[in-house]
């Protein structure tokens, strides 16, 4: 994309709703995002790698195995949050970001600024989640 951007530029209600700024805005949130994780997963790594020695004492091996647990499930997390983030980025590409998938209205970009993978409007996930607590109640 070609737009530059005001480094205090901030997607506004009485702009055309996705338009060339706001999809570059949006493009380069998730972007440094993806970039964020991605680093952060690097460090992971690194203290993996680094804190590797076994331990002798009991407590202290199961406390280190604890850790090396928790940390592969946060991995596991940012695997799945840089896919939706990937998936955010083709949509920007397509020209269906900030449309609900479910029902086509725009999302509102209070929403997208909080949750720039978002792919429901508030009223559509709300729906969902009703569906979901439904479900699982049986």
């Amino acid at each position: 994309m070609g737009v530059i951007l005001a480094p205090d530029y901030r997607p506004s209600e009485t702009e055309p709703f996705m338009n060339e700024r706001q999809r570059e805005y949006f493009r380069q949130r998730l972007l440094k995002w993806k970039d964020e994780i991605i680093r952060e997963s690097k460090e992971t790594l690194q203290n993996l790698a680094q804190d590797s020695a076994p331990h002798a004492d009991l407590a202290d091996r199961a406390s280190t195995e604890a850790e090396r647990s928790m940390e592969l499930r946060a991995r596991d997390r940012q695997r799945k949050l840089i896919s939706k983030i990937d998936s955010a980025l083709r949509r920007i590409e397509d020209g269906t970001y900030g449309f609900c998938e479910e029902t086509g209205d725009p999302i509102t970009l209070r929403r997208l600024d909080a949750r720039p993978i978002a792919t429901l409007s508030i009223e559509a996930q709300e729906r969902h989640e009703r569906r979901e607590r439904v479900y699982r109640d049986d």
